[in-house]
């Protein structure tokens, strides 16, 4: 399978949203309840920025998903480290895409200055978990009971991986 990466633009934000709004209404990997807006969605990705970037990803010139960097906290002192996110389309899971993104991102994060990397994740998100603990990344932190989603209580999960 060929895999390609382009940078994210405004125009690709229906896209996204399109992707993400499926992951709220049918799982617990995000902890949005309702769809978010475009308005909602520019917040989370950053275009152009010096050190945190946005990425579609392409399955043979299909697009399979996006994956971005962003602050792990917006303070100075934190730059040197950035929190990871990968969203599949449905369907394209299991396929060898969310690692090659993984480590894709993880090699522009590096060249950025960035030494650390977070991925926070919800606690039954079996298969970012193992996608995670496949590259490398070991959990840190858990935070018990810290959301709720579909009536059930979740943990939050946090591994890094210095790069």
């Amino acid at each position: 399978m060929k895999l390609s990466f382009k940078i994210i633009e405004e125009k690709h934000l229906p896209l996204i949203k399109e992707i993400y709004d499926w992951y709220i209404a049918n799982s617990t990997a995000t902890f949005h309840t309702e769809p978010i807006s475009l308005d909602e969605l520019k917040e989370l990705l950053y275009f152009d920025h010096h050190l945190y970037h946005s990425f579609l990803i392409y399955a043979n010139d299909e697009l399979a998903g996006y994956c971005f960097t962003t602050h792990f906290k917006k303070r100075q002192a934190y730059d040197r480290t950035a929190e990871v996110t990968i969203y599949l389309k449905n369907g394209y899971e299991g396929k060898g895409i969310g690692k090659k993104s993984l480590l894709f991102i993880e090699e522009k994060a590096k060249a950025n200055g960035i030494k650390n990397l977070l991925g926070i994740i919800t606690g039954d998100n079996i298969g970012s978990i193992a996608l995670f603990e496949k590259c490398g990344y070991s959990i840190c932190s858990r935070f018990k009971n810290a959301g709720e989603k579909f009536g059930r209580i979740l943990d939050v999960l946090g591994f890094q991986k210095e790069i």
